[in-house]
This record gives structure tokens, sequence and C-alpha cells, in this order.
């Protein structure tokens, strides 16, 4: 009602202005004509007058009319120079404010839950340099001024800083106005106030400030470049610390455009993902989800069935597994690319110089792909047993046999449901009221209830506060509804999340600046406080995927390479990820927790496997697809997926999202027969049948009636 309020006056009032012709009266022959007898009534009733054209302006401005420029000469004629200046100075800036409110509340939520995505970097950069700009703006006479009026309502910036900007960006031209004003008799049109001259300077002006942030961006890298010396010639065009994921496309695509690029790593090429990560556990999930189909042969019409295993031999498998894996990651392979691998402890000595062993590499830049360790809670006594981490349980041989995992994020839900369907008595510890914290309630419920049926005895609302060692028993003491309850264990697993591995390689005795989170600080072009070090991964964030590394990586390997002549920006819009439990969980944009929160709205599209005819088949219908559209809407803000492949199936939402694709698209493409993906179909058409009211299938009723009688 506020906004239909506000647009009601709004348009009430355009609608006076134009239906009684009232721009005849913003005229300047007319403002000529009437200048005596205006001076008059100034004369008999200053402050009156003075009111009437305070107000007037402010309208004007307010509701984006034309007339101001000749207003402000007026004001100029009429007031002088000095209270002219004065009154047309703040009126403007007055009616601006009120121009940017109007758009803020009628149109901003609409337009940012449209184009959110497409605006982030805009958003970012109001919030971060949006004076600046604006000052820009306000100073270049080019720019209409209601357009930025309109225009800055929709961005973040703050109603304060827009009418202090704008009341010292417009006094310029304010002035020159007024001034202009004072001598009316002798103008005949506004082009003759803005001489070509005039107008250079304003924009000289006007892009002044950019100019000066450049420069200061420039003196602020040179300042921290200067303390080193520069090498006359390199060694390098990049050196890239750490050969994960990150690391590894960096020098990929250095070496891919004939750069000369060195890679460093001192443990083992491929990095967290192929040795510790992803693909380990991936691989013993696999061998847990076939175990779980053997117990659950009755389902498939075998009456019996029965599997054992070697666990000694399942770990095996696993490395096996990483050692096939990590060829693609090899050194021979990049060093085949053009790479030059470098087995050792990288050491940044200054921005232009890292140190391998005692061998020193001259660099114009350097990118940091260091990675991310397992975070371990300073729980008092855990240093008294032997606990594991995501990082050395993949060198265990025997099955344990009470096995306590803390954490019930990702790497916790994973590793808890793979060694439970093994045959580990699993007890998972998790200090919230859910695991998989950053999912929809529903989807977390959803793997609940699969544990549960596993076996894992699953503990929420228990935070960990004591390991105690008593009589060759170790226990896990927990704090649960003000109770200190124990939870014995063979073997202790610490899953409760990953830090950025900032130490031990220099950048603490470099300066290079770190955030709050503890990670290393970086801008939108992935440089940190040293223009030619760049940071990407786990180690830079502020998503620790191995496909978000990645993706950080090519920007980051085209700004080394390419700065000062071309930078690109990294873009944050479409990010998704996986968590693989059964059911999968896998998303991509907002979920429903993330849209209430930053007050988007959005309406709900879901489809549920059970009708799906792949799923009935495979009898694996527990699960659904939750897709966010603005309201009446086909775009795609974000999708949930849980149930079996959803990571395979979320891949056509990333693409649709990615360019910009609606579910009309989706619902229009062509899905095989039977397969999982048809649900990605199924759920745009639930999407498309809300669209259409009672109203019109009414009217298509009763048009089908007709054409039956004919």
């Amino acid at each position: 009602m506020k906004k239909v309020l506000i647009l009601a006056v709004v348009a009430a009032l355009v609608l006076v202005y134009f239906i009684f012709d009232l721009g005849q009266y913003l005229d300047l022959e007319y403002f000529k004509q009437q200048q005596e007898r205006i001076l008059a009534y100034r004369d008999s009733f200053p402050l009156r007058a003075a009111a009437i054209f305070f107000v007037v302006y402010v309208l004007i401005t307010g509701l984006s009319l034309p007339g101001a420029a000749i207003t402000t000469l007026v004001g100029g004629a009429i007031f002088g120079l000095l209270w002219g200046t004065v009154l047309v100075s703040f009126a403007s800036v007055i009616g601006a404010s009120c121009a940017f409110l109007v758009s803020r509340h009628i149109l901003r939520d609409a337009i940012q839950n449209r184009y959110g995505d497409r605006l982030r970097t805009i958003n970012e950069g109001i919030e971060k340099d949006g004076a600046v700009y604006l000052f820009t703006l306000r100073m270049v006479p080019l720019f209409p001024f209601f357009v930025i009026n309109l225009v800055m309502g929709l961005t973040p910036m703050r109603l304060r800083t827009y009418f202090i900007v704008s009341q010292i960006g417009m006094l310029p031209g304010t002035i020159v106005y007024v001034n202009a004003g004072t001598q009316l008799a002798k103008i005949d049109s506004i082009g003759a106030i803005l001489s070509p001259a005039l107008i250079f300077s304003f924009v000289l002006l006007g892009i002044f400030p950019l100019i000066s942030k450049k420069v200061i961006d420039a003196m602020k890298a040179r300042k921290a470049l200067g303390k080193y010396k520069k090498p006359k010639k390199f060694d390098f065009n990049a050196v890239v610390i750490g050969a994960g994921s990150a690391g590894l496309v960096a020098a990929y695509i250095a070496a891919a455009v004939k750069a000369k690029v060195a890679l460093v790593e001192k443990g083992k090429m491929g990095g967290d993902c192929l040795n510790t990560g992803c693909v380990p556990s991936k691989a013993i999930i696999r061998t847990a989800k076939f175990m779980s189909h053997v117990k659950r042969s009755s389902e498939f019409g075998v009456h019996t069935a029965s599997a054992e295993f070697d666990f000694k031999e399942v770990m095996d498998r696993i490395h096996q597994i990483i050692g096939v894996i990590e060829h693609h990651d090899s050194v021979e392979r990049y060093t085949g690319l053009g790479v030059d691998c470098y087995s050792g402890h990288a050491t940044i000595e200054s921005p232009y110089c890292v140190n391998v062993d005692g061998e020193k590499l001259t660099t114009r830049s350097i990118v940091i792909a260091a990675g991310g360790e397992p975070f371990v809670p300073p729980i008092p006594g855990i240093e008294n047993v032997e606990f594991y981490t995501s990082d050395t349980i993949w060198e265990i041989r025997e099955l344990p046999q009470r096995f306590v995992v803390l954490g019930g994020g990702p790497i916790g839900c994973e590793l808890a449901q793979a060694f439970r369907r093994l045959g580990s008595k699993v007890t998972q510890v998790q200090r919230g009221d859910r695991i998989m914290p950053r999912e929809d309630p529903e989807y977390s419920q959803m793997v609940l209830e699969q544990f549960i049926e596993d076996g894992v005895d699953v503990r929420l609302n228990h935070v960990a506060n004591e390991v105690i060692v008593e009589n060759g028993s170790k226990i896990l003491m927990c704090h649960f509804n003000g109770e200190n309850v124990p939870i014995e264990f063979d073997q202790l697993l610490v899953a409760v999340g990953r830090k950025a591995r900032i130490e031990g390689y220099g950048i603490e005795n470099l300066g290079i600046e770190l955030t709050k989170r503890g990670t290393i600080a970086i801008n939108e072009f992935l440089e940190t406080n040293f223009p030619n070090i760049y940071a990407v991964g786990d180690v830079a964030g502020p998503y620790q995927f191995t496909h978000f590394g990645a993706h950080q990586a090519t920007s980051a390997a085209t700004n080394a390479l390419l700065r000062p002549f071309y930078r690109r920006r990294v873009d944050y819009s479409v990010i998704p990820w996986a968590t693989f439990t059964e059911p999968e969980v896998a998303r991509v944009g907002l979920n429903e927790m993330e849209a209430k929160e930053k007050g988007i709205d959005y309406e709900v599209t879901l489809y549920d496997f059970k009708d799906l005819s792949r799923a009935i088949a495979d009898n694996e219908t527990r699960g659904e697809i939750k897709v966010l559209t603005p309201p009446g809407k086909d775009k795609i803000l974000g999708v949930t997926i849980a149930g079996e492949h959803a990571g395979d199936l979320i891949t056509e939402f990333i693409l649709a999202m990615q360019n910009g694709l609606g579910l009309n698209k989706v619902l229009g493409t062509i899905h095989i027969y039977p397969t999982m993906a048809e649900s990605a179909r199924f759920v745009a058409g639930n999407w498309k049948k809300k669209q259409v009211s009672e109203r019109t299938l009414r009217y298509l009723q009763g048009f089908n009636n007709w054409r039956r009688r004919k």
C-alpha cells in the first residue's frame, strides 16, 4: 500500500503538470517577458517569493520534470548569485533525493530481485566507491541529472551519502547556471551557457575523482613494491605456489599461451582434492553404496544377497584410483605441457622472487594457490588421543568399531554414512540443531532420515567440550541440555571445517593482508595488496570447492600475464556445489533460507521423484527438485536437488542460469525417456501450470466447447 500510495501521488502530480500544460511557464522567453513583474513581487514579498521558488524547484526535480535548467537561470535572475545559488543548490538536492527515494521504494526491490545476480558487481562497486562514481556523474553535465537520480535509487547507496555528494558535485554547475541567470536578458538559449570549453572543463573536473582513484591505487602499488628491487629481467612470467586444482589450472593456462611458468608443490601433485579429498571420499562412498544395495536386494526382486570385503582392500582400491587419476596431474604431464615443475618448499621473499629450497626464481607475477587444511577445534584433551581428519583418514587400515564423527557438514556427513554402511558403529556429533545446516531444512531432514535408517547415531545439539582417556577407554564428553553426555569411541574423525593455509611460505613476512575469516584478502581481480601477487582457491575463498578454485584460477592466470593491459573480474553469480551423501543434495544459486534472509520475493516450484519413471524403475524415488523463481517470471533464482544423481542433474540448471535461460527454455528442451534428467522438464512443467489462471482455463474450456459445436 505504501508503494501504491507513493506511485499514486507522483502520477497525480505529473498528470496535473501535463493536463494544465504547466510546462508553458518553464520557458525562457516567458520568464524574460514576466521578469519585471516577478522582480516586483520579489521586492514586495522576498521570503514568500523565495519559498515559492524553492517548493517549485523541489517539485520539478523530485518529479523529474523538464525545466530544471531554466528554473536555475530564473533563480539567478531573481535572487542574484549568492541567494540564487543557495536556494537552487538545496532545492535541487532535496528534489533529487525525493526522486532517489521514490525510485528506491517503488522499483529497487523488483529490479534487484530480477537482475540481482547481474547487478552484484555494480552493487559491490557502489558500496565500495559509490561516492566517487556519483561525484563524477554530478560533475559532468552531459549526463541528465534526473536519470542519475532514478538509477542511483536502484543501488545500495545510502541516502546520506547521496545527499552530501550530490550537494558538492552539483555545486559548480549550479554556480555557472545561476551566474548566467543574473544576465538573463543576454541569454537566448541554454546552449549559449555551456560552451564546448566549459563542458570540457566539467568533464575534466568530473573524471578527476576516477583519475585520482587510479593514481592512489598506483601509488599504493608503488609503495607496496617500492621497497623491493625489481629485477631487470625475470626468469618466469608467473610462479604458481601449490599444485592443487587452482594451481594446476593457473599453470596450465599460462603454459597454453606460451608463457614461462613455474609450478611449486612441496607435497603431492593434485593437492587435497586428488589425494585426501574429493577423489578418495567418492571412492569409499561408491563401495559403501554397493554394500547398501546388497542389503536392499529384496527391493530389486533378489531374495538373498550377501557380500564380504576386507577393509584393507577397500582402502587399497582408493589408493589405486588415486594412482590412476594422478597421471592427469603429474609432473610428467605438466612438464610436457611446458610447465617448469618444482618439488620443494616455496618461500616468497619479495613480490618478484620465490625461493624454492635455496633456488631463487624471479618472476613478474605470483599466484598463491596454497589451499586449505582441516580445522581442529581446541577441545581440551584432544591432543591425548590419536584422531583423524579428512587429510589423514585415508591411511587407516582397520575398520573402526566405534567411530565418532565430529561435525555435521558435507565432509562429516559423507564419511559418517560411508563408514556406517561399511560396518562401523558411527556416532555423529553436531553442535547445531540439524546436519547440513547450509541447506534448506527439509533436505537436511531427508538426509537425517536416511542416516537413521542406515543406523547412524546422530547427536544434534551436542557440543564437544572434552576428550577423556580413562582406564584405557576414550571418551568424548558433550554438553547437551545442561548435562555432560559421554560418548565412547575407538576412533575419532574431526570434520568441523577447513581453514586457509596461510603460514609457512612467507606471506606473513611480506605483509600480505588477511581477512577476518583468516583467508588472504583479495580484490575483484584476485589481487592481494601487492598488485602482482594473486590468491585463488581455498586460501582466498569465499568458497572452498575444487571447481570454484579452478574457476578463480582462470581469471588469476589471465590477470597475472596481461596486467596492466587487461584485467578481468571473477564472476561469482552462479556457484554450484553438492554433498555426496545418499540422497545427494546439490544446489546452485539461492535456496529458500538465503532468499528469506535477503528479502527476495520468490515462488517455489517442486517436483517429486516419486512420479519419475526412471526413479521408479531404479527404486530411487526419495528426492525432489525445488526451483526458486521471481513471482510470475521464469528466471531461475536458485535450484536445490535432493536425490539420486543430484550432483549430475544440477548441471542443466547451472547452464541455464549461466546463460540467462529460464524455465520456458528448459520445458522446451527434449529430454530422453526414461532418464532422471527428465525431472528438469517436469519441474519446469509444474511451474508453467501455475502460471495459467483459473479464469484462463475457463475461457479455454468455453472455446473448446464452442469448437465442438461447430
